[in-house]
């Protein structure tokens, strides 16, 4: 019975060896599939990122943003994460089966022996009612203990090399979640830069177009003034030569007045228009008199001789104001100088 009790623990502690091993191949497995579909990740990633020639990188659009990227990434870390806590946990559970096999086989056992010293110390009991299989000499006994101290060492070795196997793998696995979490900050540092690099580049060009379009501007400006102020200048000298000829040609007109060859001349009106100085000078005409217009920025001046002597024209005057079928009443005697003598 005991030997059998023995074979039995033994087939149990084999088949949970095999089946903790199976499952912590297979969790391998799994993470290391994690990790290639991680690895081909970063590589669509980094093949995402063109270079510009000259060796300059320069940024692009991406078929994914830097944000989807990332949730991307985490999400496959906590899948690890969970896959290697579960595995994890079914390992634990199966240890915890297997050692309470081997804790029930030992009961077992332990009742066994208990009951074989319970019929060894029977002394009512004969010898030859004793199965031969409990028989059990010093020899064999110790024997036995050894071999079952020798397998609980050898277990316990096993279950110290699975469990730094473990250790290890888990070791492998946070260096490599973290190596990639470490990947992933310099990605999202280093297009944080070069967006920020961009940024500068368009704000400088920004920048340095505005200020041409304030020197165009301002040369625009300035020339605008130039030739404002060259006009002002071209229309001063203009005036200033209209005002000295104005002035040469009174000069010449009093000269002719004070110095020349003087006429008399009767001014009766000063008309509005051309109209009104044609009625005035048919009328002076009508009664016999030499009538001359003369234009005035004021109106047309009518105007009767010339006479070359003030005293006759004098004359004139009086005849013309006392005729009052003319009606003018207001005529004057002036010093005339003709156009062609001017």
């Amino acid at each position: 019975m005991n030997s059998k009790q023995r074979w039995m623990g033994g087939v149990v502690l084999l088949g949970g060896g095999v089946l903790l091993a199976a499952l912590l191949l297979k969790g391998k497995e799994e993470i290391y599939q994690n990790e290639l579909r991680t690895s081909d990740l970063a590589a669509q990633v980094e093949q995402k990122k063109p270079v510009a020639d000259g060796g300059m990188v320069q940024l692009q659009p991406l078929t994914v943003d830097v944000e989807t990227e990332k949730r991307l990434l985490e999400e496959q870390r906590r899948a690890r994460e969970k896959a290697v806590a579960e595995q994890e946990a079914r390992a634990a559970e199966f240890l915890a089966m297997q050692q309470q096999a081997e804790a029930e086989a030992a009961r077992k056992a332990a009742e066994e022996y208990a009951a074989l010293n319970a019929l060894r110390s029977g002394a009512q009991q004969s010898s030859d009612n004793i199965p031969p299989e409990l028989v059990e000499d010093e020899k064999a006994k110790q024997k036995r203990l050894a071999d079952e101290k020798l397998l609980a060492e050898k277990k316990l070795q096993q279950q110290t090399a699975q469990q730094q196997r473990t250790d290890a793998d888990k070791k492998i696995a946070e260096e490599k979640r973290k190596a990639q979490v470490e990947a992933e900050k310099q990605l999202a540092a280093k297009q944080a830069t070069e967006k920020k690099a961009a940024e500068e580049k368009a704000k400088h060009e920004t920048e340095l177009k505005r200020k041409a379009e304030a020197e165009k501007q301002l040369a625009a400006k300035k020339a605008l003034e130039a030739k404002k102020k060259e006009q002002a200048e071209r229309e001063l000298e203009a005036k200033k030569k209209a005002e000295a000829k104005k002035k040469a040609e009174a000069e010449k007109a009093r000269d002719l007045l004070e110095n020349g060859d003087k006429q008399w001349m009767v001014q009766v009106a000063l008309a509005a228009n051309e109209a009104n100085a044609d009625a005035l000078a048919s009328k002076l005409r009508a009664k016999g008199y030499k009538v001359t217009k003369s234009p005035t920025s004021k109106g047309v001046r009518i105007m009767v001789g010339p006479a070359k002597d003030r005293d006759i024209a004098d004359a004139t005057r009086k005849k013309i104001t006392a005729d009052e079928s003319l009606g003018m009443k207001s005529a004057w005697v002036i010093d005339w100088v003709p156009l062609d003598k001017r």
